[in-house]
């Protein structure tokens, strides 16, 4: 470890060079101990406790203070690498009193790996002729990986696939419908099946709060789960609806300081109650359907008003940061929405004060009626009685019995 380097590295040049030759500007020694950066890469965590420290690693304080990372997040073999030989290293630092736990990750998670779906044709055997796959069991076949990005909905692009290869230039196609039909599977992302999503097109094409939020929609973070680009327009309409709450017809920003009403009110405080329990819970895809649950009940409230949309655009802010720090801007604010507050719950607008009972008529339920829970079930029996739908189903008959279980059902025996 001590030798002088033989060898040196042309920056210039991009090569190995003899050793006189080093100028230290576009010439440097190669470096023959690899310890300080094995070292350094498996115990950066410390570091970053201290990092002005000219002294040591990290001081006794600071680590007492931050201890170890509460959570790290990452692919599994991540984990199995890097990981295995961080632990490696804290135990040698603790065993020798430069670290205060003999632990350094008190929770790991490892997100599952987002799949490839693969496109096919099929080549008939002895051939130059590629069969659409409806019709593929009539010959045989030879399965081959396309493109997928010549490929939507399945549905081969013929001219661009022509292109694609010189074998396939003069080849014959034999079509369902005049389309050629391509199958599909699910598999690891790789080249060599000809599988991989480029996020650079996405973000294109879709912004990059939609391609986001549709890792989170793909599932739960530590399953393995497909990507499959036909998904990503559902999110992306989302974000469209979440922007039209702001925004009128002719997309000026029209919101009001109008009281919210019960309804409006009950929206944003379920999600904020789902959003807070599936973010602790690291249950993204589950809160990002939440989010798509509340917009479109505000939706049909035609909800614009500030009351509601504002802790609204805190809320997605973790999760689509663009659209909601423009939105923001809209709203009149100066600062960042990621200095906002977090929207506090109030679960007094999440006490049900009405139920929806199911009213049946000898067993088979026939309409709903909203009453008050407050009601007793004479009233809840007198209520059903009175309405329109009930007179219809009875046909002028006197009923054998009514029976009411309170904020659950009515059945009238006729």
């Amino acid at each position: 470890m001590g030798r002088a380097a033989k060898w040196a590295w042309d920056e210039e040049n991009g090569k190995v060079v003899e050793t006189a030759k080093i100028d230290n500007k576009t010439i440097f020694p190669l470096e023959l101990c690899t310890m300080p950066g094995f070292a350094g890469s498996s115990a950066y965590f410390l570091r970053y406790m201290d990092p002005h420290n000219n002294q040591a690693l990290v001081a006794k304080e600071a680590d007492e203070y931050w201890q170890n990372v509460d959570l790290y997040i990452g692919g599994t073999e991540h984990a199995t690498g890097h990981l295995i030989y961080s632990r490696f290293w804290n135990k040698f630092l603790f065993d020798y009193g430069f670290a205060v736990k003999d632990e350094p990750f008190e929770k790991l998670i490892n997100q599952g790996m987002i799949q490839g779906r693969s496109n096919f044709v099929y080549r008939v055997k002895g051939t130059n002729k590629y069969v659409s796959h409806g019709l593929k069991d009539e010959y045989e076949t030879t399965e081959i990986h396309v493109d997928v990005n010549i490929v939507e909905n399945d549905i081969l692009d013929i001219e661009k696939w022509r292109m694609w290869s010189p074998e396939y230039k003069d080849a014959e196609l034999i079509l369902e419908n005049g389309k050629y039909v391509c199958g599909w599977a699910v598999e690891k992302m790789s080249k060599s099946y000809y599988n991989v999503v480029n996020p650079d097109d996405m973000v294109k094409k879709y912004g990059a709060d939609t391609l986001r939020m549709y890792e989170m929609f793909l599932g739960p973070l530590e399953q393995a789960k497909p990507w499959d680009t036909k998904g990503i327009d559902g999110v992306h309409r989302f974000l469209r609806k979440f922007w039209r709450l702001f925004h009128d017809e002719k997309n000026i920003l029209n919101v009001s300081d109008d009281k919210a009403n019960d309804k409006e009110l009950k929206s944003l405080h379920k999600t904020i109650k789902k959003i807070q329990q599936d973010i602790e819970a690291f249950s993204f895809n589950t809160a990002v359907s939440a989010f798509m649950i509340c917009v479109n009940e505000l939706g049909d409230l035609k909800c614009s008003k500030r009351e509601i949309l504002e802790p609204l655009t805190v809320l997605l802010s973790s999760f689509a940061p663009h659209i909601c720090e423009e939105l923001w801007q809209l709203l009149g604010h100066t600062t960042s929405v990621t200095k906002a507050q977090f929207p506090q719950l109030n679960e007094q607008f999440l006490v049900e004060d009405t139920f929806e009972y199911p009213v049946s008529f000898n067993g088979k339920m026939r309409f709903k009626k909203a009453l008050p829970l407050s009601l007793t079930p004479a009233e809840v029996e007198k209520e059903v009685l009175e309405d329109e739908n009930a007179a219809r189903w009875l046909e002028g008959k006197t009923p054998k019995k009514i029976i009411v279980v309170a904020g659950k059902i009515v059945n009238i025996v006729v």
